[in-house]
């Protein structure tokens, strides 16, 4: 043969018992079959076997066991990020006709699917108050397919009763659907919410998940994944995957896999920094709010108590137990200006201004909540706002940057 045809096929293999700390990264797009009767009879549904790069590669099959042992699941897909985790799970189990619940407080982005992409397909959707049991209930209808929960709620925090929202969801025979990224798999575990009090495991139906934000950790990865314990669900989800073409590049698994282990040091560290910051801020005349899970008086907060801290009873105004993440809401005092309040951000040194959250660099974004509310209780949206996303810095020097940013904004 000549030279660059043996380059080609060159029949050299590498000894296979190779073993480090990671595992290999599979590139592909083409998958070689070892004979016809294995193309035709080979299925990628099951994770036994390889067909083509997008519907996986041992990489990207390592790396959905990985989350599905994160969140308690059975099955897992990738998608290239957190959004199209969310488009994803409407996509496949909506029709013409359906209609799904999203919470007041739901991600901006999921909002505006609703009202693009959904209304072109015939498919409706009701806000709720995630607040308000009884108003999720009054709103359920026999067109009613899927109920979208967040806990966290997006920018402002409140934490939904997820237990009673999943349990009254399944007496109406409804589908639910949790953004899990504040969570990401370690505050609570979204398929069985009351791990000690039924054989019975009360959860989510599916949960979806920004990887993106905590599993990276390096603010340089677009990833997301959908996860289910139910078969059925599972293969809806898995088909439209590969009919959409939805796919992860492997470097970018290869990243999240490498940061899985350190995830849950990272989440700890962040959520300390952001409950001391969170302590800090509430001593502040400039802030008339604090909104963190873990604060006392932060909505919803005796609902995060009982799920993430095992209901155990607040001292002080930040409670010490469980996991809470690394966001922080700060309705500052009606009386400052629109100009002070962004004076104030660009003001701050160590929290950049940008979106997204869960890497090392902490974040800002200030917020126009009339413009995301609709249910919102009206104090909640007298003065400015503005997201804190606490990264790795020290939290003595995040505080000491919040302070001499309210001094230069003369707040």
């Amino acid at each position: 043969m000549k030279p660059v045809t043996e380059l080609i096929h060159h029949s050299y293999k590498a000894p296979t018992d190779f073993a480090a700390p990671q595992i290999a990264i599979h590139k592909a797009s083409t998958v070689i079959f070892p004979n016809v009767q294995a193309m035709r009879e080979r299925t990628w549904l099951d994770k036994k076997g390889y067909t083509y790069g997008l519907h996986g590669t041992p990489t990207t099959f390592t790396l959905e066991e990985r989350i599905c042992y994160l969140e308690g699941a059975q099955h897992a897909v990738l998608v290239p990020s957190g959004l199209a985790a969310i488009a994803l799970v409407n996509m496949a189990l909506l029709k013409h006709g359906d209609e799904i619940l999203l919470p007041d407080n739901v991600y901006g982005p999921h909002k505006t699917f609703a009202e693009g992409e959904l209304k072109q397909w015939g498919i409706t959707y009701q806000l709720y108050d995630p607040r308000d049991l009884a108003d999720l209930s009054s709103r359920i209808t026999p067109q009613t397919r899927l109920i979208w929960l967040e806990a966290a709620g997006s920018v402002t925090l409140e934490f939904p009763d997820v237990v009673e929202m999943v349990r009254l969801a399944r007496s109406k025979g409804v589908l639910t659907a949790l953004d899990n990224t504040w969570g990401a798999g370690l505050a609570f575990a979204p398929f069985d919410l009351e791990p000690s009090k039924s054989t019975i495991p009360l959860g989510v139906d599916i949960s979806v998940h920004a990887l993106t934000k905590f599993p990276s950790g390096g603010g340089d990865v677009l990833m997301g994944s959908v996860t289910t314990c139910d078969d059925h669900l599972a293969k809806q989800l898995k088909l439209s995957h590969m009919r959409m073409g939805l796919g992860v590049g492997a470097n970018d698994a290869e990243l999240v896999l490498r940061s899985l282990p350190s995830m849950e040091l990272r989440y700890k560290q962040q959520d300390t920094t952001a409950r001391a910051l969170a302590a800090w801020c509430l001593q502040q005349s400039a802030f008339a709010q604090v909104l963190h899970p873990a604060v006392v008086s932060s909505p919803g907060h005796p609902h995060w108590r009982r799920l993430c801290a095992g209901d155990q009873p607040s001292q002080g105004p930040v409670h010490s137990e469980g996991l809470a993440a690394a966001l922080l809401g700060l309705r500052l005092d009606p009386a400052i200006s629109q100009a002070q309040l962004d004076t104030f951000c660009d003001a701050l040194r160590l929290f950049k201004l940008g979106f997204s959250w869960g890497g090392p660099m902490s974040l800002v974004v200030p917020y126009h909540l009339r413009d995301l509310r609709l249910m919102s209780k009206e104090a909640l949206l007298q003065g400015g706002f503005v997201r804190l996303s606490v990264g790795l810095e020290a939290a003595e020097d995040l505080i000491d940057d919040v302070a001499q940013a309210l001094a230069q904004a003369e707040i």
